[in-house]
């Protein structure tokens, strides 16, 4: 099954459009996780650098995956985009949880900045992601 405003015939001749954004978005992340690692290191010190600069690589690393996964599963069966969706969303969060609690328990100086990182990576992965669909990506549907 296509996306919308994709015909079916041209998406089954072109197979990477399902990861066709996906080097825009790693280099964002990637852009965004040394501005995070300078800027926490400026304000915090090098803790605060490496918990800034991980936290955007937790966040393109889960985002990476979870493009990977459901693009495999959208081309062997549409249908497993659902169930292999909910179960990587579900493992992911789970892991997560128990990576931030145990992280949490070292008392580091660098889980804020881990944190915001986080959080940094979230709102920029999707920020680059809506301007990728509505302006580069409907270039391409509508020419």
């Amino acid at each position: 099954m296509a996306e919308p405003g994709v015909r079916a015939p041209e998406a089954a001749a072109d197979r990477r459009w399902r990861l066709r954004h996906l080097p825009v978005l790693l280099i964002a992340s990637v852009l965004l996780g040394a501005v995070a690692a300078l800027v926490g290191g400026v304000v915090g010190g090098g803790d605060a650098a490496l918990g800034a600069a991980a936290g955007v690589a937790v966040t393109a690393a889960s985002y990476t995956l979870t493009t990977v996964v459901l693009a495999w599963a959208d081309a062997v069966n549409p249908q497993l985009v659902l169930p292999f969706g909910l179960g990587l969303y579900a493992a992911k969060f789970t892991l997560l949880g128990v990576v931030m609690v145990a992280v949490a328990s070292t008392g580091w100086d660098g889980l804020l900045p881990l944190c915001l990182g986080i959080a940094a990576g979230v709102a920029v992965w999707t920020g680059v992601h809506i301007w990728w669909l509505t302006r580069v990506h409907r270039r391409g549907v509508a020419g």
